[in-house]
């Protein structure tokens, strides 16, 4: 994978439990880490094949294969240009350990309403 594909820096985030300074336990969203990426939104054509045309976009991130990226689930999120996306699966990308892909969906905000509000 080639330095300038990756464009897009994303951060990527861990539901779970920490600590505020009286121990107290937190839930909640905890940045596990900020890694480069390139960006691909899925095409409609490939959504309608998928079933999955609706409210949401969804969109590709390749990022390189480490410890962290090699870890990360649909349990996770991520946010890419201030905007969260919910992650709906990951695979190794060339199958050889060097990229994993990401997919990952946001609220389509261009949607119109059926019925909008008079």
């Amino acid at each position: 994978m080639e330095a300038g594909v990756l464009d897009r820096r994303i951060t990527l985030q861990r539901y779970g439990i920490t600590y505020n300074d009286d121990n107290e336990p937190i839930e909640g969203w905890e940045e596990i880490g900020k890694r480069w990426a390139s960006k691909e939104d899925v095409s409609d054509g490939e959504k309608v094949r998928a079933a999955q045309v609706g409210a949401s976009v969804s969109s590709r991130f390749r990022v390189r294969y480490d410890s962290l990226t090699s870890t990360i689930t649909a349990a996770d999120r991520l946010t890419c240009e201030g905007v969260q996306y919910v992650i709906s699966g990951t695979k190794e990308g060339d199958g050889r350990r060097e990229e994993i892909e990401i997919t990952a969906a946001r609220p389509n905000d261009n949607l119109v309403p059926a019925d909008p509000a008079p």
